[in-house]
């Protein structure tokens, strides 16, 4: 039985040592950010740094190495740089939201992808918990990161534009969640151009201007930013057939300034 030892008692890190524990690993404890981290790796086989980011590099420099110890981080955006002073060292990040412990575990444990660096123990720990390593090279990390953003963070602001919006016409915005979940799956199952579908889909830019107009101030930069990624994946459908007809483009309508072609 591998021992594991966690810095950072947040969400991410209460929701590993969960996991590892369901999963046959000693789960030695989870030491605070502000306590001393010297000892860490004294008695482990693997130290997981589950701070913050920005601390990961300051917090593994306290870390005393210890031989045979791998010390990993779970940050997306981060080398194995970060955890200079420590010969053996490795990256785990899971490809998942982790909003609570009790929920981060189950997910933990439900098959997800996990990116993974450097020492053969992270993909061992992903293995354990159920999951599908693949790995991410240090110089893209930080666009592998963005994209993790995009795909989970940015869809819940957006959601919560919806539930703003929503509000102004005394709807309840779960109202639209079977909306949102049906076109997850058909991106799952067709891919995000095939997918798409609305006004921008159909090049129907009287229809963006209306949703302009009725929007309050404060709401239209992010509307008219996602129907300006709407408009770019559109065009990267094949061009219709001869005879076919084609959408109509953004000519003259006041959409035309705010969702410009080459967005």
């Amino acid at each position: 039985m591998k021992s594991v030892r966690l810095i950072g008692p947040g969400r991410a890190g209460r929701s590993l040592a969960r996991a590892l524990s369901s999963c046959g690993y000693q789960v030695l404890g989870i030491l605070g950010r502000h306590e001393d981290h010297t000892d860490a790796a004294h008695g482990a086989d693997i130290v997981v740094i589950a701070t913050p980011d920005d601390t990961v590099a300051e917090v593994a420099a306290e870390v005393r190495p210890a031989g045979g110890c791998v010390v990993v981080h779970l940050a997306a955006a981060l080398g194995l740089e970060v955890l200079g002073p420590h010969l053996r060292r490795a990256s785990l990040h899971p490809l998942v939201p982790l909003p609570n412990p009790d929920v981060g575990a189950a997910r933990l444990l439900s098959g997800i992808g996990f990116a993974v660096a450097g020492d053969p123990v992270a993909e061992e720990l992903a293995r354990a918990l159920g999951g599908r390593p693949f790995s991410v090279a240090d110089a893209d990390r930080a666009a592998y990161h963005a994209a993790a953003c995009i795909a989970a963070n940015h869809v819940v602001a957006l959601l919560g534009q919806v539930e703003r919006i929503a509000a102004t016409v005394g709807l309840d915005p779960a109202a639209f969640l079977a909306l949102t979940r049906a076109a997850v799956e058909d991106v799952a199952r067709l891919g995000a151009v095939d997918a798409l579908t609305g006004p921008a889909a159909r090049g129907d830019w009287s229809t963006l201007e209306r949703h302009r107009r009725a929007l309050p101030p404060e709401e239209r930069p992010g509307y008219l930013a996602g129907a300006a990624l709407a408009a770019r994946l559109a065009r990267q459908r094949p061009i219709p057939a001869a005879g076919a007809p084609a959408p109509a483009q953004p000519a003259e309508t006041a959409a035309t300034a705010t969702v410009p072609a080459g967005v």
